[in-house]
């Protein structure tokens, strides 16, 4: 039979737990699933109706990455890269909370350069085990030499996703909304863009990006009206402003 811990041992490590699922913004269910214990059961040992035997809170342990015992060495990976959870200034998010978030994405925006033409392109958001953190990256743009790439914060406190690219300082930044109907993850860009001469000039437009599952295979590039796709994309980001995903005041 497992052995208990002590009643007040019991009570620091469910206070520790309790804390650690609110800062990570873990369910109660997930924990219980991943230490392979019933969620009534946690419930129990949290509220402090029993004691946490040593077997559940070892497999704990493992499942958060913490040693929740005070007794030194962390049980379990102590950092993001090997335990399924970001850095601390991403948001912390765990892996299997933001595993929905992973897929591959048609991304359309505003041409900057040509009147009335929308810019269609890939962009992939993938879990990076070296990091412990999302990434994305994007691919199918005309202009290549300009394809991004960064990491992927979600913050709790605002429950928007941004995609950063940092670049010596520089950064460029898609700030999304969770998702729309169809999965769509709606917003604003913010970059830099080519102005007169070699002047880079601030610059903001609306950004969509649609999961591309279950569809034929996007038209990427340049699209202008009378494309295959154009009437389909102008709906598309027209909708972050009909429906006031984002707000661009004059």
């Amino acid at each position: 039979m497992d052995s208990d811990l002590q009643p007040d041992r019991s009570s620091a490590v469910a206070l520790r737990i309790r804390e650690e699922l609110a800062r990570r913004r873990l369910s109660r269910q997930w924990l219980a699933d991943e230490a392979r214990i019933s969620v009534s059961t946690l419930e129990k040992a949290l509220s402090g109706r029993r004691p946490f035997t040593l077997a559940s809170v070892v497999r704990m342990e493992e499942a958060l990455g913490l040693d929740l015992r005070g007794g030194g060495a962390a049980r379990g990976p102590e950092n993001g890269a090997s335990s399924g959870f970001a850095p601390e200034e991403m948001g912390a998010y765990a892996r299997p909370a933001v595993r929905w978030l992973e897929g591959e994405y048609l991304t359309l925006r505003p041409s900057f350069g040509t009147k009335g033409a929308l810019y269609a392109y890939r962009t992939r958001i993938a879990w990076d085990e070296a990091k412990g953190h999302l990434v994305f990256s994007e691919t199918d743009r005309l202009d290549t030499d300009f394809e991004q790439q960064g990491f992927v914060s979600f913050p709790h406190l605002s429950g928007h996703i941004y995609l950063v690219t940092s670049t010596a300082g520089q950064y460029r930044i898609a700030l999304l909304n969770r998702p729309s109907g169809g999965g769509a993850l709606n917003g604003v860009l913010t970059t830099l863009v080519a102005g007169p001469g070699a002047q880079l000039i601030p610059a903001a437009t609306p950004i969509v990006l649609v999961p591309t599952n279950g569809r034929a295979e996007p038209e990427f590039g340049l699209i202008r009206p009378g494309s295959r796709c154009f009437d389909e994309y102008r709906g598309c980001v027209d909708r972050i402003t009909e429906r006031e995903y984002a707000l661009f005041p004059i």
